[in-house]
């Protein structure tokens, strides 16, 4: 059951990432031929850098749930296997807390942005670009919790279920 919660999880994240790249590819593919023509876009730079920010949000998301992350495997490795559920379950929780407080303080921030617009496009919020922020990191939680049993098993010395083994 969690496997196919997981996989539908990493189908999202991957249409999501896909979407947003085509769009961004898009945007800039159309932004530089009407900058050759004479004609440059007034929203091209902004709306490109939104979509390059939300692209690093989902994408992290993805990361994180394939375990794609920056880690020191050789460090838990090393410890005894209590202390190395211990360790594994610190760090999560540190990861989880920190996403967490991001998602939080992400919504805070929203209330805050409600009045500001964008430069190049006033009719869009700048609240909407930057909903990004608390969706991410409540993304990235998701993901860190379907991968806890995983990153368990691998601590506690057992076979780790590879993203391969999960994904058939």
């Amino acid at each position: 059951m969690l496997a196919r919660v997981r996989n539908a999880y990493e189908k999202f994240l991957e249409a999501v990432a896909f979407v947003l790249m085509v769009a961004l590819a898009g945007v800039v593919t159309v932004g530089v031929v009407f900058r050759w023509s004479g004609n440059s876009l007034v929203w091209y730079d902004e709306v490109a850098s939104i979509l390059l920010a939300w692209i690093t949000f989902y994408g992290a998301a993805l990361a994180a749930l394939r375990g794609a992350h920056i880690g020191v495997p050789g460090l838990v490795e090393a410890l005894p296997r209590p202390l190395r559920i211990a360790a594994a379950l610190f760090a999560e929780a540190c990861v989880i807390g920190f996403f967490a407080l991001m998602a939080w303080i992400g919504v805070t921030v929203l209330d805050v942005l409600a009045t500001d617009f964008l430069v190049s496009i006033p009719e869009v919020s700048v609240k909407y670009t930057q909903s990004v922020i608390p969706i991410g990191a409540a993304l990235f939680v998701i993901a860190e919790l379907l991968r806890l049993p995983e990153l368990l098993r691998a601590a506690a010395g057992g076979p780790a279920a590879h993203h391969a083994e999960v994904n058939p």
